[in-house]
């Protein structure tokens, strides 16, 4: 959902006002103000929420360190506000903007090696409590998704967390006396005990969606290694029988039997909420999506007792499935003046104390504990991470270490959905393309990362 650009400065230290300029106060100050007290310098993506809770959270951080000149930008264009500064050497010391943003910011500067390493903050007591940021960090938090080079260090710290998988009405399974597949031969089973009541099991907003899919299918199809050989370009990792399968896997939930016959006609960014109101109307079962759907559509029309839920994709297996998890990130650039006051702060950030500010907004940061403060319809859709046998996995977020003109590989892996659905392509395209990409991106990846 696309807000209205929005832009507010803060400085912190000088009453919370917001009449300072970003060249005297905005995200590339320097690291001491003229009175001596340390400066930093904050530049924070505004999801719609505006910018009072990263104005209550300055506020909490200010209790604590008085002495710290805190200057803060939020945006709903984080982007357009602070890379005219960083062209010019003015860099923010944190940024709070995650990967597979439409300006391609963070993956621009992953691959320029202008992203700093904080692994050294999960070891880090967070102020005002007794534990390091690591310690309070759900299991599974730290992975490919904030370690984009594929080894122990990490660049991006995780934020405002959400899961992600597959949406549905759960009213509408129990008044069929219907079960949420645990696997995949019950969603296609499923599929057809559906449609004897006119009700297609699955749709799709757009094909970007299937974000919400796609790693947790390569991830239990071959494991967290095979998800890992797909991000990192492995030599002819596409033509593994365990990719084939997740391939295979998508070509059918969106074939004519499954799918909604609406969906293609309306999976684009215009119309997309058309084909998330088929489920709101009960005509479909599952959607890919995330909590977020809430807010998106909570003043659409829906059938009565209609109640939100979210599952895990379903298994190749019962053993085991897994769970999408999407967030935004924290980090650093190689060049921001004041990078250890940007560690403290990102420390900060996984306090109670900031967690009790985003949980009002419905923003949960990844710390254990974290749906105790949430409320009890957002806290339910967090239980499906406490669903046994779930395991997480990040959205699919590409190595930005490699690059070949007129190569786009997340393109080819999700619009191509859309040909498969209609028939256009077919699976054994779709998985030559893949591979094809890979490999040219393989060539162009450092020798030490291969």
């Amino acid at each position: 959902m696309k807000h209205h650009t929005k832009r507010t400065l803060l400085c912190a230290g000088t009453c919370l006002a917001l009449t300072a300029t970003l060249g005297a106060c905005g995200a590339g100050g320097s690291q001491s103000a003229s009175d001596g007290k340390s400066t930093l310098n904050l530049a924070f993506f505004d999801g719609g929420n505006g910018p009072e809770p990263y104005q209550e959270v300055v506020a909490a951080y200010k209790e604590l360190f008085p002495d710290v000149e805190v200057n803060l930008v939020t945006s709903t264009e984080i982007e357009d506000e602070i890379m005219p500064g960083m062209k010019a050497g003015r860099y923010p010391d944190l940024v709070q903007r995650g990967l597979n943003a439409k300006a391609g910011l963070v993956e621009t500067m992953l691959g320029d090696n202008a992203i700093a390493d904080v692994t050294d903050v999960l070891s880090m007591q967070i102020p005002g409590e007794e534990v390091t940021v690591g310690e309070k960090l759900i299991d599974g938090i730290i992975g490919p998704y904030t370690n984009p080079n594929g080894d122990d260090r990490t660049f991006l710290l995780p934020t405002f967390y959400s899961p992600a998988g597959l949406v549905y009405n759960k009213t509408l399974l129990e008044e069929n006396g219907w079960e949420v597949p645990q696997t995949w031969d019950e969603m296609f089973e499923l599929g057809k005990k559906s449609k004897e009541k006119g009700i297609s099991v699955f749709t799709y907003a757009t094909s970007g969606y299937f974000d919400s899919l796609v790693g947790a299918l390569l991830a239990d199809a071959g494991g967290e290694q095979l998800f890992q050989d797909v991000m990192f370009y492995k030599k002819d990792v596409w033509k593994s029988d365990e990719a084939r399968k997740v391939l295979d896997t998508i070509g059918k939930i969106v074939s004519p039997d499954y799918l909604h016959p609406d969906t293609l006609g309306y999976a684009n960014v215009q119309d997309s909420k058309k084909n998330q109101q088929t489920v709101l109307n009960g005509d479909a079962v599952f959607m890919p999506n995330g909590t977020w759907i809430r807010n998106e559509m909570k003043d659409a029309p829906k059938t009565e007792n209609f109640k939100w839920a979210l599952s895990p994709a379903p298994g190749f297996t019962p053993d085991e499935r897994y769970l999408t998890v999407l967030m935004d990130a924290l980090w650093t650039p190689t060049q921001a003046k004041n990078p250890e006051e940007a560690k403290r702060f990102m420390a900060f950030m996984y306090s109670d104390k900031a967690a009790e500010i985003f949980a009002k907004i419905g923003q949960a940061q990844p710390i254990k504990g974290i749906t105790d403060k949430l409320e009890p319809e957002l806290a339910e859709l967090y239980g499906a991470f406490d669903q046994e046998g779930v395991k997480i996995i990040p959205g699919t977020s590409f190595s930005q270490n490699a690059s070949v003109e007129g190569v786009s590989i997340k393109d080819d892996l999700y619009s191509t959905i859309d040909s498969i659905a209609s028939g256009k392509k077919t699976v054994d395209e779709w998985q030559k393309k893949l591979n094809d990409d890979s490999n040219a991106l393989n060539e162009a990846m450092p020798k030490d990362q291969k």
